[in-house]
């Protein structure tokens, strides 16, 4: 089966997405850019490829008529048991790679002790790890960084206060291994994965798993060949792949025509990144027109948000919600990220609700955004909005009024899947780069 691979490497994450022939998105991936580029599109193009499985199974079994109403609950069941593999694998890997730490002269006098607390360690992140993946269970983020990381250090204060080793070394060797971990993506054929799944959930849930030859269509489909015909990079990290010409496009030319795949009508984009925000035009086709970008600093991006949630010690995904609380926004003087943290810890000093300085920060990223719209053309019926951003309500909540106040009713598109906008064009133009 052929398929057409966009990659964008953004500043803060890369994406990836799997085209078939029919134009037809069969496979999503996404991960953290880290500082290995490299690293980061293998990770998300493979995350692309588990995906597409999942579709091609969907497609399978959907067409065999085998599951009926049940089709979503075997799936959902397959790809949690699928995500604890490679959870537990990672583990491995991290383990051997903190136990390498502590084998170093430095702590050699104490290596033996040391070793067994690592052990303990481990052994608590095993039998915890599948409750992480059970039905219903809830996660921050779903980067094997964000979640080994929190529990290891749960388990490693505990482990080192009743065996009187120290907590500190401990997670001296969780910080230096977990970059080698993440900068290894993990080993082992993918069909090998699923199939220990698929042993899984026939072991718990036999009658479902076994009904009507549904192992079968599985192995079947496991068979099928995902071969990469044609791939194209576009983003802030492009230019440090060893992509040929050919295989480049920008950001701009991506994210118009990702957006026009999405939404037909669209004539003006917005995408704020975590570097960058950009205003895009686009014909019928999906051509750009005009484009207007941020100057060269960072403010009122991704990236912004980012340092205003580390400011408030807060999670990213924390700031909206918080925002949308507020009644009285504050009045925000500048989305320089050199001055933030000053101005935050001022007006928190003086009583200002963390909810209202969380508003006016929202507000004054949209109002920036708006500026850079005007200048690429203004906006025409259809908006779309794309890049990370776009999933933060309290942004969303201050662009409807402010495209309401500045333009009338327009309508705005914002896709549930707009962080991949780019790496969607990005496959479009790797089709039509073969197809042409």
């Amino acid at each position: 089966m052929r398929t057409f691979v966009g990659i964008d490497l953004g500043s803060t994450t890369t994406k990836a997405v799997l085209l078939d022939e029919n134009q037809q998105v069969i496979g999503r991936g996404i991960t953290n850019s880290r500082s290995n580029y490299g690293t980061a599109a293998r990770v998300a193009s493979e995350e692309a490829r588990v995906d597409a499985r999942f579709t091609l199974f969907r497609r399978a079994l959907s067409e065999a008529s085998t599951l009926g109403d049940q089709l979503d609950e075997f799936l959902g069941a397959l790809e949690r048991s699928f995500r604890l593999e490679q959870f537990l694998e990672q583990l491995v890997d991290l383990e051997e790679t903190c136990s390498g730490q502590l084998q170093s002269g430095r702590y050699a006098s104490t290596a033996a002790a040391l070793g067994e607390s690592l052990t303990e360690v481990f052994k608590r992140l095993r039998g915890e790890a599948p409750e992480l993946y059970a039905p219903g269970a809830k996660r921050k983020s779903d980067f094997f960084r964000d979640i080994a990381g929190s529990r290891f250090h749960v388990h490693a204060e505990e482990v080192a206060r009743a065996s009187g080793t120290s907590h500190d070394v401990l997670l001296n060797a969780y910080d230096k291994s977990i970059i080698e971990v993440e900068n290894r993506p993990p080993s082992g054929e993918l069909s090998d994965k699923f199939r220990r799944a698929m042993g899984r959930v026939i072991a718990a849930a036999p009658a479902l798993s076994q009904a009507k030859g549904v192992p079968d269509t599985i192995e079947k489909t496991l068979g099928v060949d995902l071969e990469e015909t044609y791939l194209v990079g576009t983003g802030y990290g492009r230019v440090t792949l060893p992509f040929s010409k050919e295989h480049i496009r920008s950001e701009i030319l991506c994210h118009g025509l990702g957006a026009h795949m999405m939404y037909p009508k669209t004539r003006t984009v917005l995408d704020i990144g975590g570097q960058d925000t950009k205003g895009i035009q686009v014909d019928p086709a999906g051509i750009v027109e005009n484009f207007q970008m941020n100057d060269r600093c960072a403010a009122g991006c991704g990236r912004y948000l980012g340092y205003i949630a580390d400011e408030m010690n807060m999670g990213l995904h924390e700031l909206g919600p918080l925002a949308m609380k507020s009644n009285k926004p504050a009045r925000i003087n500048s989305t320089c990220t050199v001055f933030a943290g000053a101005e935050l810890r001022d007006r928190l000093s003086l009583g200002e609700k963390r909810e209202d300085i969380l508003a006016g920060l929202h507000r004054a990223i949209i109002l920036r955004a708006i500026s850079i719209i005007s200048r690429s053309g203004g906006v025409t019926d259809e908006f779309t909005f794309t890049g990370g951003v776009a999933k933060n309500e309290a942004a969303v909540r201050e662009l409807r009024k402010l495209l309401k106040e500045n333009y009338g009713d327009v309508t705005i598109n914002i896709n549930p899947d707009s962080i991949y906008t780019g790496a969607l064009g990005a496959s479009e133009f790797a089709r039509r780069a073969v197809d042409a």
